[in-house]
């Protein structure tokens, strides 16, 4: 009798081992899964900061960066956090890359050739890239055109600035502006990157930050949020730019693209009738304000006699509707007379322009 009990008594230790054992299996079962759970969320966060975009994980800086042939140094942990806050902190890409790839095949080959013209890196045209978008946008500060140029300082570099004319408009001018300031820049600094930079805060700016704390190295300067980070979005639109499959986007910038050919016309009067002269010049205004969109009025002053140089497009076909919302970005912008194409009837309109044909 005593033996049954113990061998009862066993058997029940057993059974009871054995519902610890599944009750710990159960438990261990619920803590992998929990933990599973935990790591796919933090997988998909990961995924929200690093490349939401592009839906790749472990996505990482390029190996080499540089700007205007100064490299950028990866090996601070500060300078690869703030680049990749700019790399891969930018839920926008996606939807907005290939409108942006379009405006760049436009306008680069204009802006690369002022820029080599006027002895500027080329990687410069990616200020204004983060300027406007390369588009004709005005700030609620008052900064204008592609290159974002306060009044001041655009009448500064000899922009005209009236009623009827703002050349802040004109990207060709506008960007001679800009690399004036870049010029003066590297001139005091003898480095592009502190030059760039200058571009956002004023020479004056950067001075004062260097000398304060005392160093002469962009990427070493605590400075304001948007200074901060200017040459890490520079860096990041670069790369969108010229290596998009870093980012997963097939697209890339055609080299071989130009911009259109323009026969130029030089007015040194006044046109008190836009629709006699772009009618003389055997055009219209809609086309005559997209290619020339410094002309903001719906006439031209000219007491003083400055030359002003309209360019008319030579191919008479050409698709408008590719330029148009880059230089008329804002509606209010945009002249009721350029929106909408007008039927005129001009009898014998004596133009008196005194004009130079190229």
């Amino acid at each position: 009798m005593i033996h049954s009990f113990q061998i009862l008594k066993k058997w029940w230790f057993k059974i009871i081992d054995f519902k610890k054992i599944l009750l710990l299996m159960v438990f261990w079962s619920i803590i992998i899964n929990l933990s599973s759970i935990s790591v796919y969320k933090i997988r998909n966060s990961f995924l929200d900061y690093e490349n939401t975009n592009f839906e790749v994980l472990g996505l990482n800086l390029p190996a080499n960066l540089s700007f205007a042939g100064e490299k950028v140094p990866l090996n601070d942990f500060e300078i690869k956090e703030n680049l990749e806050k700019e790399f891969f902190g930018n839920k926008s890409w996606k939807s907005s890359s290939l409108l942006l790839f379009n405006k760049a095949k436009k306008w680069f080959p204009l802006i690369e050739s002022i820029l080599a013209k006027e002895g500027v890196p080329d990687d410069f045209k990616y200020v204004a890239v983060i300027e406007s978008h390369l588009s004709n946008v005005i700030s609620p500060m008052g900064a204008a055109g592609f290159w974002q140029i306060m009044p001041n300082t655009a009448q500064g570099y000899g922009l005209i600035i009236n009623n009827d004319v703002d050349e802040r408009y004109d990207i060709e001018k506008s960007t001679i502006a800009a690399c004036k300031h870049f010029k003066e820049g590297y001139a005091y600094f003898k480095n592009w990157t502190l030059s760039a930079a200058a571009y956002n805060v004023g020479i004056g700016g950067i001075q004062n930050a260097l000398k304060k704390q005392n160093t002469t190295n962009y990427y070493d300067l605590l400075l304001n949020n948007e200074t901060g980070s200017f040459i890490y979005r520079i860096l990041a639109f670069k790369t969108l730019l010229s290596n998009p499959k870093h980012f997963g986007i097939n697209n890339k910038l055609n080299n071989t693209a130009t911009f259109p050919k323009f026969k130029i016309v030089r007015v040194d009067s006044s046109i008190t009738n836009l629709h006699a002269f772009a009618k003389h010049l055997e055009t219209n205004v809609v086309t005559l304000k997209t290619f020339n969109a410094w002309l903001v009025g719906d006439k031209l002053s000219n007491p003083e006699k400055h030359l002003y140089e309209f360019k008319i497009p030579k191919n008479k076909n050409i698709d408008l509707s590719n330029y148009f919302d880059d230089v008329f970005p804002q509606k209010n912008q945009i002249d009721t007379n350029v929106k909408v194409l007008a039927i005129d009837t001009i009898l014998n309109v004596k133009d008196t322009l005194k004009m130079h044909l190229n």
